[in-house]
């Protein structure tokens, strides 16, 4: 999903000579320039071979729109994580059939389950630079409003001409907060079906407790399908459609990976923040990951009581409390990360760096310092209403409520012409709006709906007075509790959670919603006009952003370059590569730590109890010693996950390790706790990848839980 370079300051220097395996999300256009140091790595490839993104091996790799994923056969087989699975395991199980504790195995194509109306895969397909036309747009623009609503509007005509062609699905990206523009055409996958998924015994071995720690012992894999129409193109799930044949796909690597081995990542990272404001970094450090991380662990505990009680609620928030518990640790292990390295000293002395060369420059730099000073105030004034702003925007998700502010919301911008509405309520949008409707019966409960209403309406009336929104004020009649539980008794009496009557709505006029008697959608009709509002008053500090952020980030490239150091731009959700060596670490407390664990260590782990409850198929095949062939000779086991320098994050879950070769030798599903806070300071020392070794995976599907025919298909068959 991504492909731009900083400001251009690639293209203007040779100091992408200096970089080193490890550090940088790498934009593939970017790799002929570092070539020297990928072959000192290890690669053996030619760099201009990665560079080509629809060729091999790159052109295996797609996204899954928050996960990572690759082709691995002519027959559409896809590959990610078990995590990034989740949600259509979770959608596809019930308190009688739960496959997230049973797995799921499909023997034959016939028997593989639809992942949900809204999942995709996506393949690129083809990159086009419109740089020009975005920045000429925003600049005729008369006004801050004016220009985020320029950027709106070509952002919309640059789709619609590129998904003029059915079948394909665009979006326009945005490099060094808008120093370039380019508009990635991808084919739109929608019939994505499930094929195989280990039990989340295997698949999430150890749970929350493990979770961004090493050492680690996970099968966290997953299989998919891509299908399409009888004529190749994208269609909509339905049974005659065929398995989708791809150009390219992955092989499995035919030489053991090692210790000190290149590997490499592709993948689509969704955001990192290196090169932001001290005062953003500050912002997140003292308020949001404390504050949100805390609301997290409250609402976890929540969730887990009332399932409890009812299994049925703990099957349909499964994927909800396991987003949540992913966060909140992520939080808490970068907020370590900071106080560990001092990040925000490092933070600070970086930018005061910038700024005292941009003054050193004299009347070259006065405008980069005056960019600098306005993404300041613009920061202080979205800081002013930040505790309304989270609990407003989480409470208008909740369940019912956030259904019915969608639909009212549906309702209003059908009154405009399409090209006119708001980004997600075109009619290109319309079958993610209706998958979306369609499956919160499978993650919605009414009676856990409520629990959550009640949470963040009382988050609401805690809020200081200047901070409280008059529409919702008068909607609650009170702030006290006896006006939260009426509010409650009311919302309790929606129709909403009825998936034919949300359907229903998607076609309703403004004037339908404006007489409804419905609470939920009182509350939406009530509400509406204060949403707008913020919504618009964000627009126009976007739009001041639009003109300082990219002057300021041309400037801070231009001063890394001065310092002889290596540019790669921030992660934005597009196509990065990343590459280094298999290494270990030392940890804080000077214990060095092994770049691969063993098969007996999972054994060792074990206590029947969740999340250490390994199958007893498992713990059986490592006490035989039932190594099937796939033991590493220096290991004297079956590797399970290992360890290696690259730089990843969020959205990199899934994501194809491949060898020097462009072979698969497994797949990228976490880092170190120490790694968390690279999202803002990078610290090469500590910063690890968890990967899991594509030779357990085999183990797993030969020895525990046998898939012998996707080994078949994927060109291993099961060894003695």
């Amino acid at each position: 999903m991504r492909y731009g370079v900083l400001a251009a300051a690639i293209a203007l220097t040779g100091l992408v000579g200096t970089a080193v395996a490890g550090e940088g999300m790498w934009v593939p256009q970017q790799l002929p320039e570092i070539a020297k140091p990928l072959r000192k790595a290890g690669l053996k490839l030619k760099p201009e071979q990665l560079a080509n993104l629809t060729g091999d091996p790159m052109g295996a790799v797609v996204s899954l729109g928050g996960c990572t994923a690759s082709f691995v056969s002519p027959q559409g087989l896809v590959v990610t994580n078990h995590h990034c699975a989740y949600g259509a395991i979770q959608l596809n199980s019930t308190p009688e059939r739960n496959l997230m504790a049973e797995g799921f195995n499909a023997a034959t194509p016939s028997a593989e389950v639809s992942a949900g109306p809204n999942a995709r895969i996506y393949a690129l397909d083809d990159i086009q630079d419109v740089t020009a036309r975005v920045k000429a747009a925003i600049a005729a623009a008369p006004d801050a409003l004016g220009r985020t609503e320029a950027l709106e509007r070509i952002e919309k005509q640059l789709v619609a001409q590129c998904e003029a062609e059915e079948g394909f699905r665009c979006r326009l990206y945005s490099f060094s907060g808008g120093n370039t523009y380019r508009l990635f055409r991808n084919l739109e996958i929608k019939d994505v079906r499930l094929v195989y998924a280990p039990p989340s015994s295997i698949g999430n071995y150890g749970g929350e407790i493990d979770n961004w720690m090493w050492p680690r012992h996970t099968g966290d894999f997953s299989f998919y399908r891509a299908y399409v129409g009888k004529d190749g193109k994208p269609a909509a799930y339905a049974e005659g459609n065929v398995p989708y044949q791809p150009r390219h796909w992955l092989k499995i690597a035919s030489r053991p990976l090692e210790a000190g081995d290149f590997v490499m990542v592709a993948g689509y990272p969704g955001r990192t923040a290196r090169y932001a404001l001290a005062e953003e970094f500050d912002e997140t450090a003292n308020w949001a990951y404390p504050t949100v991380g805390a609301h997290y662990k409250k609402l976890v505990a929540l969730v887990e009581a009332a399932g409890k009680e009812d299994p049925s609620i703990e099957v349909k928030y499964a994927s909800t409390i396991r987003g949540w518990q992913n966060a909140m640790k992520n939080y808490d292990g970068q907020l370590e990360g900071f106080r560990r390295i001092d990040a925000a000293a490092t933070k600070h002395a970086g930018e005061a760096a910038v700024l005292e060369w941009l003054r050193e420059q004299g009347d070259d730099g006065k405008a980069a310092l005056e960019a600098h000073a306005t993404l300041v105030a613009l920061d202080e004034q979205a800081r002013a209403q930040r505790d309304r702003d989270l609990v407003l925007g989480q409470l208008r998700r909740t369940g019912t409520i956030g259904a019915a502010i969608q639909l009212y919301r549906l309702a209003i911008e059908r009154e405009r012409p399409d090209a006119e509405r708001e980004q997600g309520y075109q009619e290109r949008d319309m079958p993610g709006f209706e998958g979306g409707m369609r499956q919160m019966e499978r993650r919605y409960d009414p009676k856990m709906d409520r629990e959550l209403q009640a949470y963040w309406l009382r988050e609401y009336v805690k809020l200081p007075a200047d901070q409280h929104v008059e529409a919702l004020d008068a909607w609650l009649g009170g702030n006290d509790e006896q006006a939260i539980e009426r509010a409650l008794d009311r919302l309790a009496k929606t129709h909403l959670g009825i998936t034919e009557y949300r359907l229903g709505l998607m076609t309703a006029d403004r004037a339908a919603f404006e007489k409804s008697k419905d609470p939920a959608i009182d509350l939406a009709v009530a509400v509406m006009p204060t949403l707008l509002a913020l919504e618009r008053e964000g627009k126009v500090r976007a739009g001041d952003a639009l003109v300082a952020r990219p002057v300021y980030l041309q400037a801070v490239a231009d001063y890394k370059e001065s310092e002889g150091e290596f540019v790669y731009p921030d992660a934005n959700s597009s196509l990065r590569i990343t590459f280094g060596n298999v290494v270990g670490y030392t940890k804080v407390d000077g214990s060095k730590q092994v770049p691969f664990t063993r098969l007996e260590e999972v054994a060792a782990k074990a206590t029947g109890q969740a999340p250490f409850d390994a199958p007893q198929t498992l713990l059986d095949a490592i006490a035989a010693k039932r190594y099937g062939g796939l033991q590493d000779k220096a290991l004297g086991t079956v590797p399970v996950n290992f360890l290696s320098d690259l730089d990843i994050t969020g959205g990199n879950s899934g994501s194809p390790v491949m060898d020097a070769h462009g072979q698969l030798v497994g797949l990228a599903f976490d880092g170190n706790w120490e790694s968390v806070s690279s999202n803002w300071v990078f610290d090469p020392a500590m910063t690890r990848m968890i990967a899991v070794d594509q030779r357990y995976m085999r183990w797993i599907m030969q020895e525990v839980f046998p898939a012998p025919q996707i080994l078949a298909e994927l060109g291993v068959p099961a060894k003695d």
